[in-house]
């Protein structure tokens, strides 16, 4: 059966056979996105709980997908699935509390530094900041890596619901804060130091792992993950004086 019909036939019935080969149609996008998401949670949460977790976005796509929209239902689906993953990930609440006090501890210091420097802060500043040795800035970064990317994502997740709900899509106020973010994301990255953005972008927009911008860069992987957690911490924190992601 085609696709287009499928999806005809399960928004006139709701009949649950229809939407059960929904879901075994498109379940290979929760794996996609759930794959991506265990590189850097992997040493916290199990693959399989992943899979679980974005299941439910799934489900929740397939229900509220508008298929009179012009629009494609993987990219609506895949913003769903790692919402509900990352949703799911807050609510365990995985991550122990002295590394969490150690992230904000670090969040604090980039904020401070990089609101009076209006540029994004060195690893020695940090250092400084916080009166610890630089080596000690590095593996903390390196540390709460998967912090920061849950926490920015958090943050986008959110502010992402804009592009979820599609009653009101293009409606002018809709349009202008989906430019607004984007914009005041384009500028963010543009302030990261050349290291953080080339990270930042090949991990994000090429879709590469650690291991492979590690050997792109000709440095260790454990590098990468201190320069993509500081990159998040600096992102963070323009998005923050933005009004974006206050919680």
């Amino acid at each position: 059966m085609a696709i287009d019909e499928l999806w005809k036939l399960y928004k006139d019935t709701k009949d649950i056979e229809y939407k059960q080969t929904l879901i075994e149609r498109y379940v290979q996008l929760v794996k996609i996105v759930a794959g991506r998401m265990y590189n850097y949670y992997g040493g916290n949460v199990e693959y399989e709980d992943l899979i679980g977790f974005g299941i439910f976005g799934l489900i929740d796509a397939i229900d509220k997908f508008d298929i009179n929209r012009d629009l494609k239902f993987e990219t609506y689906a895949q913003i769903r699935i790692r919402g509900s993953i990352i949703d799911s990930l807050r609510k365990i609440d995985w991550v122990p509390r002295g590394l969490r006090k150690k992230a904000k501890e670090i969040e604090k210091a980039v904020s401070i530094i990089e609101n009076k420097l209006g540029r994004s802060a060195t690893i020695k500043e940090i250092a400084d900041e916080l009166n610890i040795n630089e080596i000690e800035v590095e593996s903390i970064l390196s540390e709460i890596s998967t912090i920061n990317v849950l926490s920015l994502e958090e943050t986008l997740v959110s502010k992402g619901d804009i592009y979820l709900n599609l009653s009101d899509l293009e409606s002018p106020e809709k349009k202008f804060e989906i430019k607004e973010l984007k914009s005041i994301l384009k500028e963010a990255i543009e302030d990261l130091n050349e290291k953080e953005k080339i990270v930042v972008s090949l991990y994000y927009f090429e879709e590469l792992t650690y291991k492979e911008i590690a050997n792109i860069l000709e440095v260790s992987e454990s590098r990468i993950s201190q320069l993509h957690s500081k990159a998040i911490l600096s992102l963070r924190n323009v998005l923050t004086s933005k009004g974006i992601g206050k919680y």
